[in-house]
């Protein structure tokens, strides 16, 4: 076996040869890029030695534009290490690599090794298959403080994973604050109890639950993860999924009824009115969300848009007249794209979830998320729109593990971690060129039953580590090897980074939620 075999994601190529690189006091780290540093940190407080820029071994960083983005190529011998980088997220991403090298206790935060520190020579080529390699965190239903936000960044760092889809609205909270509009965080943003469980199966506790994120914590959250090569891509969910909203701001609704903040799960049948007013009001939400935000694409939500309201409103229907609509599957599509030919004038494109594609004319530059299957995804790409699959069939990390009774809170369809390595984010049977259009994929972590950060810990890992490897590595995968590698080598890494994972054999005593419902599918 080779030694470069512990590495997790697979890289592209690794090629092993005699000797090692003995890292030690005299060691320096040297380099342009701001991977450098962040290396540097991390190592020295691992293993206590300075790694300055001069020492009588090197460990040394250049850029080589010639590489693939995100690419970088690491040549180790006995006397050097030498890393080439397309940019600097490459050379990030050799960084982890180079970390991943060194053993778990290259993860603590404190010198616990005992022994020498060593890298096994030979080469590693190494560039991601995917440039959209996404976790969705949402932070709605369960507001996660911004300490943890930052520590979930770094996780998905060291998986190399790049796109933090951050659900930062719903019908049970409103996590950002907007300047314009106050009540949003005020009243919208926490409500006065929670369903424990599934639906109508779970009960009500009486803990009042709230939180949101300043402009500034975000604009830290967004810097925080550049610098790990990741963007993050914000969610304003319209026009459903919007009771916290509608109970900030009642004229927003269409029944003119007096809402809390929603305190069940599921799909609910209030949604924000078609008016002018309501029109701008979403439109200046979406100017103070790219004043944070520079990602250039931007999530409108669209999904699971109840329609009765709409049917019943005279306002609704007098908007249909007006544009010429004869449903209100079209008046959906009206409001979605007021959106996104809002965020065009400004330089962003949408994307949206796959109803956006049912419901009329996609936006010029719009990203379809196929969630409810692949089938939308498939669609999409042949009619020349971009995609992220993302089917919660295959994806969908909050979904239970296990038939095991110990299950905590089984919800959705069984997903275990050999599902998720077994994952194929293109489609079978789409030709070459709309294969081109899919972007890459994305995992869901919804918080509807993950109310604290060792609830995301279990439901994420070690799941999010197969998925890291399937939009990062070649197609080909080998599942005996790759459960190899995790279980000798990268679960160790995340015992030392303190990730309650799900452990293989099943749930720890304390990891179990007896007597709370869920609904398996």
């Amino acid at each position: 076996m080779s030694p470069f075999d512990v590495l997790l994601p697979r890289p592209v190529e690794a090629t092993a040869a005699e000797g090692i690189f003995p890292l030690d006091e005299t060691t320096a780290l040297t380099g342009p890029l701001p991977a450098v540093e962040w290396l540097r940190t991390q190592l020295r407080a691992a293993t206590g030695f300075p790694l300055t820029e001069s020492g009588s071994s090197a460990i040394t960083f250049s850029v080589d534009e010639s590489l693939p983005a995100e690419g970088y190529r690491l040549e180790i011998t006995p006397a050097a290490v030498r890393v080439s980088a397309a940019d600097g997220t490459g050379a990030f991403y050799a960084a982890q690599s180079l970390r991943q090298l060194m053993g778990p206790a290259a993860f603590r935060r404190a010198a616990v090794h005992s022994g020498r520190w060593e890298l096994p020579c030979g080469t590693v080529v190494d560039h991601p298959r995917f440039g959209w390699r996404g976790c969705l965190l949402d932070v709605a239903r369960h507001f996660l403080p911004r300490s943890d936000v930052f520590r979930f960044l770094d996780l998905m760092a060291a998986h190399k994973l790049n796109v933090l889809h951050l659900h930062l609205t719903d019908d049970q909270g409103w996590r950002m604050e907007i300047e314009r509009y106050p009540r949003l965080t005020a009243v919208g943003g926490w409500r006065e109890r929670s369903t424990v469980g599934h639906g109508k199966l779970g009960a009500l506790d009486d803990r009042p639950h709230g939180g949101f994120y300043t402009k500034d914590d975000l604009r830290e959250i967004v810097a925080y993860a550049g610098e790990r090569g990741i963007t993050v891509v914000p969610e304003i969910d319209v026009p459903g999924h919007t009771q916290a909203a509608i109970a900030a701001y009642p004229e927003l609704g269409n029944t003119g009824a007096d809402l809390g903040v929603w305190t069940g799960w599921g799909i609910n049948p209030n949604v924000v009115n078609v008016s002018d007013e309501t029109v701008k009001f979403f439109r200046d939400v979406f100017d103070e969300v790219i004043e944070v935000f520079p990602s250039e694409v931007i999530c409108v939500g669209g999904d699971e848009v109840p329609l009765g309201q709409w049917r019943e409103s005279p306002d609704a229907r007098a908007r249909m007249a007006e544009q010429g609509l004869t449903s209100e599957a079209q008046l959906h599509g009206w409001f979605i794209r007021q959106m996104a030919v809002h965020l065009a004038e400004r330089g962003r494109r949408i994307i949206g979830w796959d109803e956006i594609a049912e419901v009329g004319d996609l936006p010029p530059g719009a990203i379809v998320a196929s969630w409810r299957g692949e089938q939308a995804g498939v669609d999409a790409a042949r009619a020349g729109h971009q995609v992220v699959m993302c089917p919660e069939q295959h994806v969908y990390l909050d979904h239970r593990q296990a038939d095991h009774p110990e299950e905590p809170i089984p919800v959705g369809y069984l997903r275990t971690l050999a599902d998720v390595y077994a994952y194929e984010p293109v489609p079978a049977g789409l030709d070459a060129d709309a294969a081109t259009r899919v972007l890459g994929a994305q995992t869901q972590l919804w918080t509807e039953h993950l109310d604290t950060p060792r609830r995301l810990d279990y439901a994420a890992f070690p799941r999010l580590s197969a998925f890291a490897e399937v939009v990062w590595s070649p197609a080909e995968r080998d599942p005996e090897a790759f459960l190899r590698r995790l279980t000798d080598h990268h679960l160790p890494r995340l015992d030392a980074l303190g990730v309650e994972y799900r452990p293989l054999a099943g749930p720890h005593p304390w990891q179990t939620r007896p007597g709370v419902p869920g609904l398996p599918r």
